[in-house]
């Protein structure tokens, strides 16, 4: 096996470890499930049908029925890879005390590569919530069925073959096609790289033909193939997940590899701490519900609850290990 420039498993090691160890740790219910809020409206960073927009919707539909939350609203707000909603966020500040933006790896990629000017310590942290691996699909009428032909197919043309994804050049979706390519001994910056607004266009490109596969969360990629649009050719998970048992793993095909995207939720600076800590209830007591259970089963999802100062923590070790790695591949 090629030996990586990357170092893969340390990236996966240092990356996650936080989120390992608080692998389904449950946190009692809050008031015995009787509702903590009124209402909640959510900032979507992106356009529907990417993974911000389920995670908001996901999270929004489980906390609703459970009963924790009389009422959950959607806002998507696409632009700026991200920058347009963080802005909002904090220019509005004063109005949004009933609002919560989701976020997830990107917050901290397109700080680094000055995208934005902001990043997550512009905000108030709430929680990370969940991991979402990430998936390599291709369209389900397509000749290439794994991750070997699909490599076959680039070798003879590397250009004439793009890797599209719902983020921007250098953002989550792009790193990880990197990953994975110079996982399987392919050069990482001679990936032609197709960027997306969202994964809802992305993947539009992909049954249209203007890409060949296509980089995205494996939440994403679970609902397309249950609709029988694409094909998953190789996930980015340490085994195979129950949601999609098929999908073979990069690892099952000697792609060296893994990575999970964290989600969370994020409220506009200066918040309050009795609003703070009703978000955080909420969201702590979701976890023991069959509302979130189904969910997070439907959707392939890890559990992953970092709560205000953990999550800071978390963020904090993701930027220095992500920061290394973009710098390794050229990104920065």
């Amino acid at each position: 096996m090629t030996t990586l420039k990357m170092g893969p498993r340390g990236f996966k090691r240092a990356l996650i470890a936080t989120a390992v160890a608080t692998l389904g740790l449950g946190t009692p219910a809050f008031a015995d499930g009787h509702q903590v809020l009124d209402e909640i409206h959510f900032i979507i960073p992106g356009g529907a049908g990417g993974g911000w927009d389920g995670t908001a919707r996901g999270t929004g539909e489980a906390l609703t029925e459970a009963g924790l939350v009389g009422t959950a609203s959607y806002e998507n707000m696409s632009g700026g890879g991200g920058g347009v909603a963080i802005g909002y966020m904090i220019e509005n500040a004063e109005s949004l005390e009933g609002t919560l933006m989701v976020n997830s790896t990107p917050i901290v990629i397109r700080s680094l590569t000055g995208v934005f000017p902001h990043n997550f310590r512009d905000l108030t942290l709430v929680a990370g919530t969940i991991g979402d691996y990430a998936a390599v699909v291709v369209p389900a009428d397509s000749d290439v069925s794994n991750m070997e032909d699909f490599l076959a197919v680039y070798d003879a043309d590397p250009a004439g073959t793009p890797i599209g994804g719902g983020s921007v050049p250098g953002g989550m979706d792009h790193l990880v096609a990197a990953m994975v390519m110079e996982a399987s001994g392919r050069d990482a910056l001679g990936v032609n790289y197709i960027p997306y607004d969202a994964g809802g266009t992305a993947m539009a490109a992909l049954l249209s033909g203007e890409i060949k596969a296509l980089s995205t969360g494996f939440s994403e990629a679970v609902d397309l193939a249950n609709q029988g649009e694409v094909k998953i050719i190789g996930v980015t998970s340490d085994a195979r997940v129950d949601a999609a048992p098929d999908a073979m793993t990069m690892m099952e095909q000697g792609i060296d590899t893994t990575f999970v995207n964290w989600r969370g939720f994020f409220g506009a600076p200066g918040m309050s701490d009795e609003k703070l800590a009703q978000y955080q209830a909420a969201i702590a007591a979701m976890y023991d519900t069959d509302e979130w259970e189904a969910v997070r089963a439907r959707n392939g999802w890890v559990n992953i609850h970092n709560p205000g100062d953990d999550f800071r923590t978390f963020l904090e070790e993701q930027e220095t290990v992500i920061g290394d790695l973009m710098t390794k591949l050229g990104f920065l």
